[in-house]
């Protein structure tokens, strides 16, 4: 999108010189009414110089603007753009301009927690934090690309920074949606061990929320600083059977690692046998020995030993 926003370099004057020469006009104009009170004959040219002298002065009044660090004004001129004003400090500038506040500073957008569908199709509970401003260069779009309903009552930059807030508001939303189905909300049988989730792939998602942030709110004029997940979790309907999927999954993982250094234990324990020629063991007894080795290695509570007082084949 072409980007009209421009800096004015329109004239303009110091504030306090301006408020100087703003003291003379009220001053002549007092001395215009003295003389003219004063004077026991009609003065016309007095009149007319007070009179000026008073327009004048108020039309003066109307230019003064003063700003903040990190604020601007859109000035417009019967309708037409006339730039953007970023000098901070106190000036006067033509007073047929209409000046349209706006803060560039940096502001917090907290998303309530909503119901989504993730990748597998899980209803899940997820929200975000999004820390926006506008930018340098996004003071035009800020004020003529996006409209919304006036509230009752509201008046002044006010009512563009909340129509901006409730634009960020919505398309949040919106973006938030989106990439939330785009990811699972946690791994599990059917999903790769790299692939990436709501819950393991932190930072690639706050890149990939600030990313279709960015290019939502560029109609606005308006930079996304950073988005983040400020909650997730299931949907109540399914948190509790989904907690003992991953219960489950917690158990069968125990279950495979210990299985598996049974395994090479039993394994390393027939190889010595054999290596160090200790006894020598036929297929059964090799195979009763696995057996009794993994009841003992595998099982939950310690097992109680049997100790054989006879032969080796008794």
């Amino acid at each position: 999108m072409e980007n009209k926003n421009y800096t004015y370099s329109g004239w303009k004057l110091n504030g306090f010189v301006a408020l100087i020469v703003n003291l003379l006009l009220v001053a002549a104009a007092v001395i215009c009414i003295v003389k003219l009170a004063s004077s026991e004959v009609f003065l016309p040219g007095y009149l007319v110089g007070f009179i000026l002298l008073v327009i004048a002065s108020i039309l003066m009044l109307c230019g003064y603007v003063m700003l903040e660090p990190n604020e601007s004004r859109v000035l417009l001129f019967f309708g037409n753009y006339r730039g953007t004003f970023y000098n901070t400090g106190f000036w006067w500038i033509n007073p047929f301009m209409a000046a349209k506040k706006l803060s560039m500073r940096a502001r917090n957008l907290n998303v309530d927690p909503i119901k989504v569908n993730d990748k597998a199709g899980n209803p899940i509970l997820i929200g975000l934090v999004v820390v926006w401003k506008i930018k340098n260069d996004g003071a035009y779009n800020a004020v003529f690309e996006i409209d919304a309903p006036v509230e009752i009552g509201a008046t002044g930059s006010n009512t563009r920074m909340n129509v901006l807030e409730n634009f960020v508001a919505v398309q949040s939303d919106s973006a938030l949606r989106q990439v939330a189905g785009m990811y699972a909300y946690d791994e599990n049988s059917n999903s790769s061990s790299d692939e990436v989730t709501l819950r393991s792939g932190g930072d690639e998602i706050n890149d990939r929320l600030t990313d279709e942030l960015n290019d939502r709110l560029s109609i606005a004029g308006i930079e996304v600083i950073e988005a983040r997940l400020n909650y997730l979790a299931y949907a109540p309907e399914i948190a509790a059977a989904m907690l003992r999927r991953q219960q489950a999954d917690a158990i069968i993982s125990a279950r495979e690692k210990i299985v598996e250094g049974a395994v090479s234990m039993v394994k390393i324990a027939l190889e010595r046998l054999s290596t160090e020629e200790v006894v020598e063991l036929d297929e059964e007894r090799k195979a009763a020995m696995v057996s009794n080795l993994l009841v003992v290695l595998c099982a939950d509570e310690a097992a109680q030993p049997v100790v054989n007082t006879g032969t080796l084949h008794n």
